[in-house]
């Protein structure tokens, strides 16, 4: 389960403020990639916080609430057709650093002395004169991390909820744009929509 080891060792290191950054949405045929980047103001957080795949539903909505009223945070998203355009990672890494890069301009002055930057994965970042730490499953080994993970899972299920409403034959609702049997019949009975990412293969196979 994730906790905050990483963060205090970084800590005795002589860093005093930890980002965490992380996505979803990598992986879905339709939607955008979300990411937000977290720095907790507190570490006395009184639900459950982990991996949001990890969670259930009602557990990432009651973790969301509680983070977004101990930290600042900031979300960044890049849509189906930047996707199409750049490519996935390239995508997502523009997403990262527009997210972490957002947060700094929150915090920078007031409250940052030395500053490391936390990031899921190992999609490489150059955030500024940062430094900048990879963590492979970050999302399970890093507090930060995890929260960040969260507010970019349940704010990306919100925008899909949304979708769901505009074409509801495709089951958004239910599978958030991931390639799912439901959602490949949809697409083969239908179709793409405007919110499918035509540069993923499956959207043309179905």
């Amino acid at each position: 389960m994730a906790d905050f080891a990483i963060e205090r060792r970084l800590k005795r290191e002589g860093f005093d403020t930890i980002i965490g950054v992380d996505e979803a949405g990598r992986g879905p045929l339709a939607g955008p990639v979300v990411v937000a980047a977290v720095w907790l103001k507190t570490e006395r957080l009184q639900n459950h916080i982990d991996d949001s795949k990890r969670l259930s539903s009602i557990q990432r909505e009651n973790a969301f609430l509680e983070i977004i009223q101990k930290s600042i945070f900031a979300l960044s998203i890049v849509d189906e057709k930047t996707i199409d355009t750049l490519n996935i990672l390239a995508a997502t890494r523009l997403c990262m650093q527009e997210a972490a890069i957002s947060l700094l301009g929150k915090i920078v002055i007031r409250y940052s002395k030395r500053i490391c930057i936390l990031v899921d994965g190992n999609i490489k970042l150059k955030i500024l004169d940062y430094p900048v730490l990879n963590i492979i499953k970050g999302d399970a080994r890093s507090k930060t991390i995890a929260c960040a993970s969260i507010l970019a899972k349940v704010s990306r299920d919100q925008i899909m909820g949304l979708y769901d409403r505009l074409w509801p034959q495709y089951g958004f609702i239910k599978h958030k744009g991931y390639p799912t049997n439901c959602h490949r019949s949809a697409l083969r009975q239908f179709g793409p929509c405007p919110i499918h990412r035509l540069s993923f293969s499956y959207v043309a196979l179905g």
